[in-house]
């Protein structure tokens, strides 16, 4: 069976193109949105469904394909107004699908999400629940086991600002409240492998605290676990709750030790178990569970994450499985993204530093397909390879970091330090468009893992506290260094490029001392520390939490003292780091003469999913002009 059709339609309109391995792509092979978002089987296997692209803009709809006929023509689900944005399957007939606008309002703009229930056969009206409230925001909690025609909802029903656990029927759009959130549990909720609420969270205002609370059953009372707070700042999390003694949660926590790991915490007694799973190099991710309804909630196995994503299977017959599919691709990271109850179908999904994302189909455990590429105009020729390494900052603290090589030139290399955003984030690359695309050009780059990253143990992530443009901003500055010592970089061709944090710390690149860099590009960066501390103040999470950490460098403040070019790039509705903090900055980059760029990305939000096809072609021609012709 062939199923070259089913991405036949996708290519065609998208870009008519070829460009052969020795050549340097156009900007369309990485500037254009993914051919292929997501793909999904429902529960029987009968029918499988795609998101797809049918433009370079992306223009999503969903395809639904029979299984067993998959050549013929689908059933295409799609919106005019509003752009599809995800899908899952509610039950072997209906899909639940997510939908995103954004409404511009004088000088405002804010981003509406809707979530819609449609048959997969694409006929009848589409159910959009509590069609009456125009704002209506809701997350999607559980399917419930035994009743496939319900679903619990996260959304405030009272409108009184705090959530409660509404069951919602997908066929007749009814509901039922089944819990009430409060002062005390205001979200955060979590069910059990019966769909039972026995988890949830709020905010104490007295102590300033995010605190946790549990119940061993739906009789039981609610029992404060843990206390949160930004003074002892820890990590905890609840996970999910045990099959095998139901009065037993799963959490991620310290415990007491640098590197989280996973325990059974007993909600009657308080006690944890002995550690059940941690590592010595990074924290422990979280537990992978049967999601079929034979065994829902059946313990597999635990994830975490080092040079890529990872399992450590308890389940035998589930590594087997595993094992037996990567051998079919070698050296790549592969995952079952998607699975019939009786696992005789099974969506694959491959990816790795030469293969920015492949879909395939296998039947019987017998028959594999491929169902397409993520973005079909890239070959495995075009991308370079990708290390995993570590090196000493000047304290000595170890810092991870990705380099990816340069797929022409010879070493030296000119480099580009890309730090990653958050700073509470941590880069995974298992294929990142924008190393990949400044190496498909010749640079060498490298994504350091600096204090103040997550996933790397608690110390690792404090040691960040109030170094912004500090110790921080000294380890990116050792990675360039360090690739500088092993003759991998060339010391008169190094630049910063990042984007969010990352913009912020190519602002401050762009003034140091001493500065080994000669030109910085800065992405919808932060360049005034008071004016984004204020913008927490709408997050109970970031004001409490993550507020208290951020001191250092105001880049702002100290514009006078940039000595090398600068690029700056920003969209004009960025709704997280707004426009002003580089609009700021260029005025007074203008004022002192300073040399610099400015791109403003007209419609673009801060979030790499909000940047279009447009947008990218922009943003990609003005950096990779500026890397050739006024850094280097």
């Amino acid at each position: 069976m062939k199923c070259n059709k089913l991405v036949s339609i996708t290519l065609l309109g998208l870009v008519s193109l070829y460009v052969s391995a020795k050549q340097t792509l156009p900007l369309d092979a990485f500037a254009m949105l993914p051919a292929i978002q997501q793909v999904s089987v429902s529960k029987n296997g009968e029918r499988l469904a795609m998101l797809r692209a049918t433009s370079k803009n992306g223009d999503y709809i969903i395809e639904v394909h029979n299984i067993d006929n998959l050549e013929a023509e689908p059933v295409r689900l799609g919106a005019e107004r509003m752009e599809i944005t995800g899908f899952q399957w509610l039950n072997n007939k209906k899909l639940g699908v997510v939908f995103r606008q954004n409404i511009q309002d004088g000088n405002k703009n804010y981003w509406v999400s809707k979530y819609a229930i449609v048959n997969a056969n694409g006929k009848g009206d589409w159910l959009v629940p509590f069609r009456s409230d125009n704002q209506a925001n809701f997350t999607l909690l559980s399917s419930l086991p035994g009743d496939e025609d319900e679903i619990l909802l996260e959304y405030d029903i009272n409108n009184n600002r705090i959530p409660d656990v509404i069951r919602f029927n997908i066929d007749n759009g009814r509901s039922r409240t089944v819990l009430r959130g409060n002062t005390q549990i205001s979200g955060g909720f979590i069910p059990d492998s019966e769909g039972e609420i026995r988890a949830a969270q709020g905010f104490n205002t007295a102590d300033t605290t995010i605190d946790l609370y549990a119940r061993a059953s739906k009789e039981d009372n609610w029992v404060k676990v843990k206390s949160i707070s930004p003074k002892k700042r820890e990590v905890f999390e609840f996970l999910y709750f045990s099959n095998e003694d139901p009065a037993k949660v799963y959490v991620k926590a310290t415990n007491g030790e640098d590197k989280a790991g996973i325990y059974l915490y007993d909600i009657k007694s308080g006690e944890y178990s002995e550690r059940l799973f941690g590592l010595k190099s990074v924290d422990a991710g979280s537990v992978v569970l049967s999601s079929k309804e034979k065994d829902r909630g059946t313990l597999q196995g635990f994830s975490y994450t080092t040079k890529h994503p990872d399992v450590y299977w308890t389940d035998v017959n589930e590594q087997a499985l595993q094992e037996s599919i990567e051998t079919l691709f070698e050296d790549k990271f592969v995952r079952m993204v998607s699975r019939s109850e009786d696992d005789n179908v099974i969506v694959i999904s491959t990816r790795s530093d030469k293969d920015p994302g492949t879909y395939y189909l296998l039947q019987d455990k017998r028959s594999l397909n491929k169902l397409g590429e993520v973005f079909p105009l890239i070959e495995p020729q075009h991308l370079s390879d990708v290390k995993y390494i570590s090196y000493k900052a000047e304290d000595g603290l170890k810092i991870p970091a990705y380099v990816t090589l340069p797929s022409k030139g010879e070493k030296p290399y000119p480099t580009v330090v890309m730090p990653h955003g958050g700073p509470w984030a941590r880069d995974v690359v298992i294929y990142d468009e924008w190393s990949q695309l400044l190496a498909h050009h010749g640079y060498l780059v490298i994504q350091p893992q600096f204090r103040g990253s997550e996933g790397y143990g608690l110390n690792h992530w404090i040691a960040g506290d109030n170094e912004w443009g500090q110790k921080m901003q000294d380890d990116m500055d050792q990675g360039a260094q360090f690739l500088v010592e092993k003759g991998l970089a060339d010391p008169e061709r190094l630049a910063m490029f990042g984007w969010s944090y990352g913009g912020y710390s190519a602002f401050v690149g762009s003034m140091r001392d001493n500065n080994i860099y000669q030109c910085t590009v800065a992405g919808a960066g932060v360049s005034d520390l008071a004016r984004i501390n204020a913008t927490l103040h709408d997050s109970i999470f970031l004001r409490e939490l993550q507020r208290p950490t951020i001191s250092g460098v105001s880049p702002l403040d100290q514009v006078e003292k940039v000595n090398i070019p600068i690029l700056v790039i920003h969209g004009d509705i960025d709704q997280r780091v707004p426009v002003e903090h580089s609009r700021l900055f260029v005025e007074e980059l203008e004022k002192l003469g300073k040399d610099y760029k400015y791109v403003e990305l007209e419609g673009a939000d801060h979030f790499s999913n909000t940047l279009y096809y447009n947008h990218k072609t922009e943003f990609y021609s003005a950096l990779l002009d500026w890397l050739d012709n006024k850094c280097f």
